[in-house]
């Protein structure tokens, strides 16, 4: 059990405040033309949906935690040129597919070794004590984005970035990242995807 300081408290509330800003901001925001536009939906729309998954390190960092967040969106911000490359190529695979290769993806050792490096932040702090505050953030983000990589493609190629969607993934990765039944959650969503991929077919 983490004891909460009063700075600890003021993170909580920025992230929550941050995450329900990015809400807020994806609801309103219209249909993005151009690369600058559509990045910068896509990171309001990481923004709200991994800022609360980052809430165990940032409370066990000490160090400058804006900072930390920082790389961490500048890692998923990064992320959103594959699916604007897959739009502007008219990627579109069925989705049974994406949604079969993702459940996959949920069931294999490298899914779990990165939701071990993400869930584990006293274990990655320790290691990367000599590291300053935004590089922190920058590998996180990049072991986060390998635990994520399945259920991202759904969101883009089989979802097409449905908010209603983008909000059931953000549930999901809380409980994988936050919650204790992390492994379990993580096999239950590769079934689910693998089931639905199954019944998409018929």
């Amino acid at each position: 059990m983490i004891a909460l300081d009063r700075r600890d408290s003021l993170a909580l509330l920025f992230l929550a405040t941050a995450t329900a800003v990015a809400w807020a901001g994806l609801a309103a925001y219209g249909h993005a033309m151009g690369l600058v536009a559509f990045l910068g939906g896509w990171t309001l729309m990481m923004a709200a949906m991994m800022l609360p998954s980052i809430a165990p390190l940032i409370l066990l960092y000490r160090g400058k935690r804006l900072l930390l967040s920082a790389g961490y969106l500048a890692v998923w911000a990064a992320t959103g040129l594959l699916p604007w490359a897959a739009m502007e190529r008219s990627f579109q695979p069925a989705p049974a597919v994406v949604l079969a290769l993702a459940g996959v993806f949920e069931l294999t050792p490298l899914k779990q070794a990165c939701l071990r490096r993400c869930r584990n932040a006293a274990t990655f702090l320790m290691e990367r004590y000599r590291s300053g505050a935004f590089r922190l953030g920058v590998e996180h983000g990049l072991w986060c984005a390998g635990c994520c990589v399945g259920l991202m493609v759904v969101l883009v190629l089989a979802a097409s970035m449905s908010l209603a969607w983008a909000a059931g993934i953000a549930a999901v990765v809380f409980i994988q990242k936050v919650l204790p039944w992390a492994e379990a959650s993580a096999r239950v969503t590769g079934v689910a995807l693998l089931v639905i991929a199954f019944v998409l077919v018929l």
